[in-house]
């Protein structure tokens, strides 16, 4: 069925799970995951009940970011296959009931990119303006580490980048720039796209004047970054009914009403970070990491749902390719693996937005705790370590603890789907090593056992279909101060269905009755305490 055949707001009921190509699953003993391994677990994402599936890139690129450096739009890259098997993977997943959704990375391209070669070659090139260069640079920072400003001989100038230098800003003020990608991406969904998850879409506006605060101030929510997402909805979405959500950082509740209000014509969600920067520290390196504070993530979450609780739409993560695990993270990964990555789950998907579900974060995989720094990858990651070791600011001890909680390779190692030879992922050598715990935690083994995460996982899913409460009803934070319980109330025509969860590893007492009802999952407690992690929700 076609998108176009769907309600307009079929969004809201579907459940994404987003995988990582390079780590999902690998078809032909080279290491690094592909489009075919895709199509031969596409029956186990069946199984789990999801709706979409969104890809993170498998464009042709020299994967300086692991592939978010894209040097054909247009092309995959043969690390993950060809374009016919990508056609292949579309028509199997929709064999399947299921939609697919493209990463859609056009903040900057790959330097490698004939775009960017063409505009390098000279400043009389037909698309010598299609990227944003000076005869000067300034003291503005990249975000991978070092300037953000890189020379170009052939040029006599330097190009602005926000990431790598091998990612070069694409200049959106250019009118033919903005008709490219346009053209690009009605092309993929001449093929069978469904929708786009679209990269840092925020940072696409650059207003110049605030250049002195720092390249963040300088590129969060830009002065024209509303006026081209409508433009983008004219030229390639509208009538169409797609799946959009604009990863934003830094962008509030109040840029996401507008961003999301379907009578603008934006998007249908976005990716808020703010949730995701609780255990961080003010001022300091995301590395750099606290406690976090469970009514701080309440009272965030809350923020979020009341503020678009009247006008636009929610997104529901704790993983993604970029974060680490959360059931390391904020959960027990040891004695209450488990119970907690069940709680975090239950927590998360009755809240009223569309949930994803991150690889693995079904069968509760871990962070990959490495041991020496020359195991991690990340580009980010890698940067950081080496500016940290030249700073002399912290030991190889301190900076591998901070990785260990905080680096991005805890979300890309490979995908554990059994207990034999590199967990089942590949008949090679693995391009990122395998979690050491994956004899214990793998899909096999969670499929085989009913008190699993993966099946509390699909019976979470299940509940949003089956329960339009789970989709529209209202939401109401109890006990927003407790340091260890998390719940809250859906209401909806005359029916309430109430979420609890223990956030941790000691029993701890309700603090009143709840009222009696319908368990529609987990192991429900009226008074009295609740055991640790223990986590349930009530229909009444």
């Amino acid at each position: 069925m076609s998108t176009r055949d769907l309600p307009a707001d079929w969004f809201k009921s579907a459940v994404v799970y987003q995988i990582y190509p390079r780590s999902f699953a690998d078809s032909n003993g080279d290491g690094y995951g592909d489009v075919p391994g895709i199509i031969s677990k596409l029956d186990y994402l069946k199984t789990l009940g999801v709706d979409v599936i969104w890809l993170s890139p498998i464009y042709r690129s020299p994967q300086d970011d692991n592939g978010y450096d894209i040097s054909d739009y247009q092309d995959i890259d043969p690390m993950f296959g060809t374009l016919a098997q990508t056609e292949q993977l579309f028509a199997e997943v929709h064999k399947r009931g299921m939609k697919i959704v493209m990463d859609l990375v056009v903040n900057h391209s790959s330097d490698e990119h004939e775009w960017f070669k063409e505009s390098a070659s000279s400043k009389t090139n037909p698309k010598a303006d299609w990227y944003i260069w000076s005869d000067t640079k300034d003291d503005l920072y990249a975000y991978f580490g070092g300037g953000a400003w890189e020379w170009v001989e052939a040029r006599q100038q330097y190009f602005f980048h926000q990431f790598s230098k091998k990612q070069p800003d694409l200049n959106w003020e250019n009118d033919d720039v903005r008709a490219a990608v346009y053209k690009m991406m009605n092309w993929w969904i001449e093929r069978g796209v469904d929708g786009f998850r679209m990269d840092v879409i925020n940072l696409i506006s650059k207003d110049w004047s605030k250049k002195d605060q720092g390249t963040w101030q300088m590129c969060q929510n830009g002065p024209r970054v509303h006026e081209w997402l409508q433009e983008m909805n004219r030229e390639v979405l509208a009538g169409k009914n797609l799946i959009t959500v604009g990863e934003m950082p830094g962008a509030s509740v109040e840029w996401a009403r507008d961003y999301t209000n379907p009578e603008r014509n934006e998007l249908n969600m976005v990716f808020t970070f703010e949730h995701m920067d609780l255990d961080g520290v003010v001022g300091n390196s995301k590395f750099d990491y606290s406690k976090m504070h469970l009514p701080d993530l309440k009272a965030n979450l809350n923020h979020w749902q009341k503020g678009l609780e009247d006008i636009g739409w929610n997104s529901l993560y704790w993983n993604n390719h970029d974060q680490p695990r959360i059931v390391s993270r904020w959960g027990n990964d040891g004695m209450y693996r488990v119970q907690s990555a069940k709680a975090l789950g239950t927590i998360l998907h009755l809240m009223r937005g569309t949930p994803y579900v991150y690889q693995g974060e079904e069968i509760g995989m871990t962070n990959c705790y490495f041991t020496e720094l020359d195991q991690y990858q990340d580009i980010e990651s890698v940067n950081w370590a080496a500016d940290a070791i030249a700073e002399g600011s912290r030991s190889t001890e301190r900076i591998l603890d901070s990785l260990q909680v905080k680096s991005r390779d805890n979300a890309r190692t490979p995908m554990l789907w059994n207990d034999g030879e590199n967990a089942g992922f590949t008949t090679g050598k693995p391009w990122l090593k395998i979690n050491d715990n994956y004899t214990e935690i793998n899909a096999e083994a969670a499929l085989a056992d009913k008190g699993s995460v993966f099946w509390h996982y699909r019976d979470l899913i299940a509940l949003r279909h089956s329960h339009d409460i789970v989709v529209n009803g209202t939401f109401d934070l109890l006990w927003p101060e407790h340091e260890h319980i998390f719940a809250y109330q859906r209401k909806l025509v005359g029916k309430t269905l109430t979420v609890v969860a223990n956030f941790g590893d000691h029993a701890v007492s309700l603090p009143s009755d709840l009222a009696a009802g319908e368990v529609v999952i987990g192991e429900a407690t009226l008074s009295g305490e609740l055991s640790p992690w223990q986590s349930f929700a009530i229909l009444s």
